[in-house]
């Protein structure tokens, strides 16, 4: 079978009732771990999840994936448009700087979830100790600059 065929799925509420019910018999969750071969911490929390809201269904699976951006996205949309050549710290600190802050990963999943593709690091030296062209000490963000037409 494929990998990406492989989805996580919760346990069998049919399976989740028979711990449960071999639990509310006298049984311990580890022996109803082992005889039903699941996980010792699934049915222990099953057994308190039961205990306390008289069930043991699955909770939902998954996390929020709304963006923490929503309307401060047009601040940070503007932003680029303004000056292409932007870091992430620097859209960052600019957010920040209107009283929103958001992490680096926030800002780089919004960037990309609108098709923009930004570097990550500012201009540095470059690495090498022998003559690179055109000139030594130029970065290709400064290169690039002199490269965008000026309207």
């Amino acid at each position: 079978m494929p990998l990406e065929a492989i989805v996580p799925a919760p346990y069998s509420q049919d399976l989740r009732q028979r711990v449960i019910s071999f639990v509310a018999l006298g049984g311990s969750a580890r022996a109803a771990a082992m005889r039903f071969e699941v996980s010792a911490s699934s049915a222990l929390r099953w057994a308190q999840r039961w205990r306390a809201e008289g069930h043991a269904r699955p909770r939902a699976m998954g996390g929020d994936r709304r963006s923490r951006l929503g309307e401060p996205g047009a601040k940070v949309l503007q932003l680029v448009a303004r000056q292409p050549d932007l870091t992430l710290q620097e859209i960052r600190s600019a957010l920040a700087a209107s009283g929103i802050t958001v992490g680096l990963s926030t800002v780089h999943r919004f960037l990309g979830a609108h098709n923009l593709t930004l570097k990550k690091r500012p201009c540095m030296r470059p690495n090498r100790t022998a003559r690179m062209w055109p000139r030594p000490g130029a970065c290709s963000s400064a290169a690039s600059r002199r490269s965008i037409p000026i309207a």
